[in-house]
């Protein structure tokens, strides 16, 4: 009776000596698992952010990547009267460097520098568009209020062509709550609200480290504009000319990045 006893005692101990030998090799399977799949998706992870880095570094080492510079030539510019400034009297003195000359009192636009001026500004504008910024034209002329509306509607982005409200980005939290996502780029077909008055989005875009680019005539201060082209402003030639250009820069920039998710 004793050693039957001490039998079944032996083998009851050698089942869970087996149990426990399963239990831990079971948990053992099951870290050694939850490890490789927690390395798998840090790789996946790692894969997916070197990837969007290096495409944008493959973007930014070329210096066209999106072909913007072949969009306009100087001759486009000449026809669209891009190089007709103000009267001489209206000259501000930060814009004399952009004066190619003076013909019976109206000031003439140096054409070259505004070529590449403005394929700089086009290339930056692309390249927000690309990376998904939020871009905001504004021009005050009412004359050109529809034309500037229609262009943010085309490009899927946004346009103000009202008064503007003061503190708009720099009180942004009090006025429209907190999160409240200012814009990437403020692109100003007009930078003043009449003939000497600045307008004061780009004094607010200063303030908060958005960066700007803007058509600068004769009359205009250049100094707080991120990307100036110096040109006609006021031209419903010119204007249609950079309507067109800059729907051209954002368009392309949204089709490379449409691409690159795909």
């Amino acid at each position: 009776m004793a050693a039957s006893m001490r039998n079944l005692f032996s083998q009851c101990s050698r089942f869970q000596s087996a149990i426990a030998r399963n239990n831990y090799w079971s948990k053992a399977s099951l870290s050694t698992f939850y490890r490789s799949q927690q390395r798998i998706g840090t790789a996946e992870q790692d894969d997916a952010t070197s990837q969007s880095s290096s495409e944008i570094t493959d973007s930014l080492k070329d210096p066209d990547y999106f072909k913007v510079k072949d969009l306009v030539s100087l001759q486009d510019l000449f026809d669209a009267r891009v190089h007709l400034g103000h009267k001489d009297g209206l000259i501000n003195p930060h814009m004399k460097k952009y004066i190619f000359g003076i013909r019976q009192n109206q000031c003439i636009i140096d054409l070259d520098q505004t070529a590449g001026l403005l394929k700089e500004a086009l290339n930056f504008t692309a390249h927000v568009a690309h990376r998904g910024g939020i871009i905001l034209f504004i021009n005050r002329m009412p004359q050109f209020t529809f034309q500037m509306e229609q262009l943010a509607k085309d490009c899927g982005e946004y346009a103000h062509t009202r008064l503007w409200q003061g503190g708009c980005f720099t009180n942004a939290p009090i006025q429209y709550g907190p999160g409240t996502r200012l814009p990437d780029l403020l692109v100003f077909f007009h930078t003043l609200t009449n003939t000497f008055t600045e307008h004061l989005a780009v004094t607010d875009a200063a303030k908060m480290n958005i960066p700007t680019v803007g058509v600068v005539d004769t009359n205009c201060n250049p100094n707080l504009i991120t990307y100036p082209i110096p040109g006609n402003d006021d031209s419903p030639s010119a204007m249609e000319l950079y309507c067109r250009l800059f729907k051209t820069a954002v368009l392309k920039g949204k089709a490379k990045r449409n691409d690159t998710d795909v």
